[in-house]
């Protein structure tokens, strides 16, 4: 779920499509996978939250088939109006402030959704209350805290630059008010929400042309902001552009943690 009103990555920015491509290509493998092992089959009904991009959504489709259902939900859907056809309904929802768009869902998702909504536990309460009995839910989200590095092996110059910038994008996020979500504690609020059989696990991509691709689109929305602040220069920016695109950087993400569990 991605935030209009002033958030940092808008996703009415041309390069938002940019955005939501190199997260797919870094993260629908993990997240396919998760959902495969949870059951997902034909006549199965899904809820997306915050949805931002069709990947997860279209998959979804294709697995529940005709006979299913896939709501896929978020405070801007605009980029999700090639998904829009049965048996995907689409849907304009705040998380953080309405009641789920339905009950009795076979499946709940949500990834990334949760960076703007401040009251976390009622938003997980309210996804695992949207459940049949013996419904699952999956949620992913990073964990910044646990690797907070661009480039975790900083061995030279070019290392030290990207991690410098990487800092000052989550400064940025900071400023605005903006609490980076914190995955590791998703078992702990899934079981806390009424979820049981909860488990986990984290994904931690290194040296991945997806990596890059994500980073360089990060810098070029946010290189404004990053002058502006005098967080970097634009000969900085430019220097770390080039580096990305030269390769010599082995770039990471924060962890991607998956929980997931059951209603009773």
């Amino acid at each position: 779920m991605t935030r209009t009103d002033g958030y940092l990555l808008d996703n009415r920015q041309t390069a938002a499509a940019e955005h939501f491509s190199a997260f797919a290509a870094l993260f629908d493998p993990t997240t396919f996978r998760h959902l495969e092992a949870l059951g997902v089959g034909s006549g199965w009904r899904c809820w997306e939250v915050g949805a931002g991009g069709t990947s997860v959504v279209s998959w979804l489709a294709k697995k529940v088939g005709p006979t299913g259902r896939v709501v896929a939900t978020g405070t801007d859907t605009s980029r999700l109006v090639p998904a829009a056809r049965p048996p995907v309904e689409v849907r304009v929802h705040d998380l953080g402030a309405e009641e789920p768009p339905g009950e009795g869902f076979d499946l709940v998702h949500a990834r990334l959704a949760l960076v703007h909504v401040a009251d976390r536990p009622r938003a997980l309460r309210s996804m695992v209350q949207a459940l049949r009995p013996g419904g699952r839910i999956l949620v992913e989200d990073a964990d910044p805290a646990l690797q907070p590095l661009l480039c975790p092996d900083e061995y030279g110059p070019e290392q030290q630059l990207a991690n410098r910038l990487r800092h000052g994008f989550r400064r940025l996020l900071a400023d605005r008010g903006t609490e980076l979500p914190c995955g590791r504690v998703l078992p702990r609020l899934l079981r806390e929400a009424g979820a049981t059989r909860v488990h986990a696990d984290a994904y931690f991509p290194v040296a991945s042309p997806a990596c890059a691709a994500l980073e360089s689109v990060t810098i070029r929305q946010i290189r404004d902001q990053l002058v502006t602040a005098g967080l970097a220069t634009d000969q900085d920016i430019d220097r770390h552009l080039a580096n990305v695109t030269s390769g010599v950087l082995d770039l990471t993400t924060a962890p991607m943690i998956s929980a997931w569990g059951r209603k009773q």
